[in-house]
């Protein structure tokens, strides 16, 4: 098992996650700008999942079907990135939760956020 980066990030990039992971699992990507998770680091330890302000975080087994393709994505996005271990200032771009959930409702998307994620 291991943890995916969706949608979610993209063109957000806060970096609460990194803070918290232990072993520097998040690489920074630029197409598209997020971050991703390299799978053969990540340890599970779920720490990240809370830590992400946005919900962009799930553990593989409970990812929603609409986001299902990230799994992939993280796995093969990761190599082309940079290594990213400390905090920094999310982009301008980045959206709020309920921004990004009202997005994901005009899509006719009703998305169960992560069991693990902060209330």
């Amino acid at each position: 098992m291991t943890h995916v980066v969706t949608a979610r990030c993209v063109d957000c990039r806060y970096t609460y996650c990194v803070v918290e992971c232990p072993v520097a699992c998040f690489w920074e990507v630029k197409d598209p700008h997020m971050l991703v998770i390299d799978p053969n680091t990540c340890i599970d330890c779920e720490a990240c999942v809370p830590a992400c302000p946005v919900n962009a975080i799930w553990p593989d087994h409970e990812l929603p079907e609409e986001y299902a393709d990230w799994e992939q994505k993280n796995a093969d996005l990761w190599e082309g990135g940079e290594n990213f271990t400390e905090g920094s200032d999310p982009l301008d771009s980045a959206l709020l939760l309920d921004e990004i959930q009202e997005k994901e409702k005009e899509q006719g998307w009703d998305i169960a956020e992560p069991s693990k994620a902060a209330e």
